[in-house]
C-alpha cells in the first residue's frame, strides 16, 4: 500500500461547512543515478523507489539490463550498461525524458475484447478512491495482475511496474499494461523501450503518442471504460474484431 498523509481541511457541501481530516498524497523528490552519475530528479512518492529507478533506466532506453539497485534515502543508484552521451528534455509531466529513438516491440501476444473490458475494471487503486490524486499502472499477463503501482505521476507508475518486472525476471514481451493516465509519446516510448506490446488506458492519447505506437509496433488502446475502447494502432493483436 502507498503511504498517504492527512491534513486538516474545511469541507463545504451545499450550505453546510465542517472540518475534516482529508486523505492526501505526499509529494517528494527522488534522485536517480546510473553507474553513480546523476540522471534526473523525479517528483514522486517514496514507495517502491528501487523499482522507480530501475524502471526509469530501462524505459528511457539508458540500459537494456539492471545489474544492481541501491536506495540511499531518497536517492536511487542503478547499475547497468553505460548509456554514453545523454540528451534530456522536459516531459509532458514536467519531469525529464531522454531524447533517443524508442525501440521497436517484438511480440506476437494477442488479447480479446472481453479481456480489455475486464482489464479496464482493474485499472483502479484504493489510493485513488481515498484521495482522487494518484495515477495507477497495472502489469498483466494472461489476465492475471503481476504488479500494481500508484504515484502522483503517471510516468512514475509505469516506471515502477517496469522496474518491478526487471528486478523479478519477468518477460515484458508476454505482458500488457493498464494505465489511468493519458498516453503521449513519452508514455508510449517507455513501453516500447521496455518491450511491452499492449497499452490499455482509461484516458486519451495524443498525436505524438499514436505516431510513436505505430512506429514502434505497440498496440495502443485508449478510453477503455464503460464497456468501450478505441484502438489507435496495431489492432491485429486484438482477437475477435473480425473485419471491422
Amino acid at each position: 500500500m502507498m503511504r498517504l498523509d492527512t491534513t486538516d481541511a474545511l469541507k463545504v457541501k451545499g450550505e453546510d461547512a465542517f472540518r475534516i481530516a482529508d486523505c492526501i498524497v505526499p509529494e517528494d523528490r527522488v534522485e536517480i543515478f546510473l553507474n553513480d552519475s546523476y540522471i534526473t530528479t523525479q517528483v514522486a512518492n517514496l514507495d517502491n523507489i528501487a523499482e522507480l529507478g530501475a524502471g526509469y533506466v530501462i524505459s528511457e532506453g539508458l540500459s537494456d539490463h539492471v545489474d544492481q539497485v541501491e536506495v540511499r534515502g531518497n536517492r536511487v543508484f542503478v547499475y547497468g550498461a553505460d548509456p554514453g552521451d545523454i540528451v534530456k528534455e522536459c516531459s509532458t509531466s514536467g519531469g525529464t525524458d531522454i531524447v533517443k529513438p524508442p525501440n521497436k516491440v517484438d511480440s506476437d501476444i494477442r488479447i480479446s475484447g472481453d479481456m480489455i473490458f475486464r482489464t479496464s475494471e482493474m485499472i483502479v487503486s484504493d489510493e485513488w478512491k481515498k484521495t482522487g490524486g494518484v495515477h495507477c499502472s497495472v502489469l498483466f499477463k494472461e489476465g492475471e495482475v503481476l504488479a500494481k503501482m500508484s504515484d502522483i505521476g503517471r510516468h512514475n507508475t509505469l516506471d515502477k511496474i517496469i522496474g518491478f518486472a526487471k528486478l523479478n525476471g519477468i518477460d515484458l514481451s508476454e505482458c500488457y499494461v493498464g494505465c489511468t493516465g493519458r498516453q503521449p509519446s513519452g508514455m508510449v516510448s517507455k513501453c516500447a523501450n521496455a518491450g511491452i506490446p499492449i497499452i490499455i488506458s482509461k484516458a486519451a492519447s495524443t498525436t505524438g503518442g499514436i505516431m510513436t505506437a505505430k512506429m514502434t509496433g505497440v498496440t495502443l488502446i485508449c478510453f477503455a471504460r464503460d464497456e468501450r475502447f478505441t484502438v489507435y494502432s496495431n489492432e491485429w493483436r486484438i482477437s475477435g474484431l473480425g473485419n471491422k
